[in-house]
């Protein structure tokens, strides 16, 4: 199986890694000049990636396709390429949906939409499917957690959550900055915060059979510090926030 990637930024950088550091059985993995600098660390790094001179040969050359590039260089650059019926593409495109797709690629290709994160580097995460397919869930569960949606505009509300990456990252930052406020070394309080968050995410993926809420009524003690911060927090308006700026997100989608 060759596998070719047109766009080399930091999700399809991700995937390629998650991929090479795997068991998953390939025999090349093919990327796109666009990136130089990503493609040259990707191709040093791993002996299976080689570096095509155009996207024209990766559609050529591979069984598996997977877009990788954003909106506005997809609708560019993917009708001037001549896929095959017989290969699978894989978009990570978010705002193109499977019917735009297959007017670009004017082929009875297989068509699968796939949602991964920069995480999958390290095989974690999930990562949604449209539609569901038994040899694209196979091969993402040797990636992270395969999740397959039989509802594509289901499906458009993963994306949301996905916007949702630096707004978690700032409350990290924002914690770890307060922590450093009060003397403590900005090394030590960054690895605190990651850890605790870490630990905290684990735990609610082994208990995520119970309602998320228990684990809300758990973590709390009557007049402690927990529900000090929580009673705070909803005050403010934060967890409110989330939803609004979800439903804000999903508007824009919905636009497009």
């Amino acid at each position: 199986m060759r596998l070719g990637f047109i766009g080399t930024g930091k999700i399809a950088s991700s995937v390629i890694t998650g991929i090479c550091t795997s068991k998953i059985s390939f025999k090349k993995i093919f990327i796109s000049p666009r990136n130089r600098n990503i493609a040259q660390k990707l191709k040093k790094r791993f002996r299976k990636v080689d570096i095509a001179k155009t996207n024209q040969e990766i559609v050529d050359k591979c069984n598996w396709i997977f877009l990788a590039v954003t909106p506005k260089v997809g609708e560019k650059i993917l009708p001037k390429l001549n896929f095959r019926s017989n290969q699978k593409i894989i978009s990570f495109i978010s705002t193109i949906n499977s019917a735009q797709l297959k007017k670009i690629v004017r082929k009875k290709a297989k068509i699968i939409r796939a949602l991964p994160l920069p995480p999958i580097s390290l095989r974690k995460g999930p990562v949604p499917i449209f539609p569901p397919n038994k040899e694209v869930n196979s091969f993402f569960s040797h990636l992270g957690i395969a999740v397959e949606i039989s509802n594509e505009k289901l499906f458009t509300n993963f994306w949301c959550m996905t916007a949702m990456m630096a707004p978690y990252y700032e409350i990290l930052n924002t914690l770890s900055k307060w922590l450093s406020s009060k003397g403590l070394k900005k090394i030590d309080t960054q690895k605190y915060i990651t850890s605790l968050f870490f630990a905290m995410s684990e735990d609610a993926v082994v208990n995520s059979k119970k309602d998320l809420k228990v684990l809300v009524k758990n973590s709390q003690t009557p007049e402690g510090l927990n529900e000090q911060a929580l009673n705070e927090l909803r005050k403010l308006g934060f967890y409110k926030s989330l939803n609004k700026t979800a439903n804000s997100v999903l508007k824009r989608l919905k636009k497009i």
